[in-house]
């Protein structure tokens, strides 16, 4: 097979593999008889839609840092301390929008940090998220006192609403958010000079900086916007749960990494698009929906996405290798 060939076949691989796996989830659910009733009725399809935003929204962040070489394992504390921050200044008397506001920006600010860090002490960005990690749990448990905060109803629990208010909606504002903001970031990753850079610094960083890129700013902003990102999933997460909770998303780090890189993300940087990402987000709702419709417990379920993640690693790193 020539090097041409192979090229293609790699590119073909990348574009229609998270299609194919979706449809494949989906036949797979559809075609037992113990759930195609339920599993293919558009009731079910909002519910994953809607159980997929928190995930989607962290999943849009973590593409621009995978992209451009890096990794967040901070991401799951970070929407825990979002969703404690959120729930706190509610509780605390502020208007509404000023909670949001300050839940996104908690998580620009532990984005930022983790960006600030990874540049200036030349860190691998593995270890400086993970200790992110701890530190920003341990500040939603301390801002929290160890417990869950009630918070009085506003408007902000409407956002995940599976039945929407005005119902012409049709589907819960959250999902509406997360496709406004999938448009936003791939026409931003795919068209702007920005998006180009992050691609050209994943791609071969010390290259990118002979060529006149700022590096360090380019990582800085990427870990920045996926912080704000993860901000605004705490915010959903809080309007799901109408609680805020410091111990809620554990683990769900891997999730969000996980579907970038289904959804055809490197992890050696450089590769990954927004589309993919929103697939692979997809793929895993519809895998643990199906296995929960199906009664099987959830270390199966867990067996399976982590073979899935395997897979999908897998398959990436055989493509470089015939690269």
């Amino acid at each position: 097979m020539s090097r041409q060939h192979r090229s293609g076949v790699s590119r073909a691989l990348n574009v229609f593999g998270p299609f194919l796996g979706l449809i494949l989830v989906i036949a797979l659910f559809a075609l037992i008889p113990e759930v195609q009733g339920r599993f293919l009725r558009m009731a079910n399809f909002k519910s994953v839609a809607t159980q997929s935003v928190i995930v989607a929204l962290g999943a849009l962040g973590m593409t621009l840092v995978i992209v451009s070489g890096g990794i967040d394992l901070s991401a799951a504390s970070n929407i825990a301390l979002a969703s404690v921050i959120t729930a706190y200044a509610v509780n605390a008397g502020a208007a509404p929008i000023a909670a949001v506001l300050l839940g996104v920006l908690t998580g620009g600010l532990v984005g930022f940090a983790n960006g600030a860090l990874v540049t200036r002490l030349r860190l691998v960005p593995f270890i400086v998220t993970m200790g992110m990690m701890g530190i920003a749990r341990g500040a939603a448990k301390w801002i929290a006192g160890n417990q869950k905060i009630d918070a009085p109803m506003t408007w902000i629990n409407e956002l995940m609403a599976k039945a929407p208010r005005p119902s012409w909606l049709l589907m819960a504002p959250g999902i509406w958010i997360v496709i406004l903001f999938a448009v936003a970031m791939a026409v931003l990753l795919k068209y702007t000079v920005f998006g180009r850079h992050i691609f050209a610094v994943g791609s071969n960083e010390a290259t990118a900086r002979l060529c006149g890129i700022r590096t360090n700013r380019i990582k800085v902003l990427v870990y920045a916007v996926s912080g704000l990102f993860c901000g605004l999933s705490g915010v959903m997460e809080f309007s799901r749960l109408t609680v805020g909770d410091p111990t809620v998303a554990v683990g769900l780090e891997l999730d969000i990494i996980a579907a970038v890189v289904i959804g055809g993300g490197s992890l050696n940087g450089g590769e990954g698009s927004i589309l993919g990402t929103m697939i692979g987000v997809l793929i895993m709702s519809f895998l643990r929906n199906g296995c929960t419709m199906m009664g099987w417990p959830n270390y199966i379920q867990e067996i399976i996405i982590g073979a899935i993640i395997i897979i999908a690693v897998a398959i990436d790193r055989l493509r470089h290798r015939k690269d």
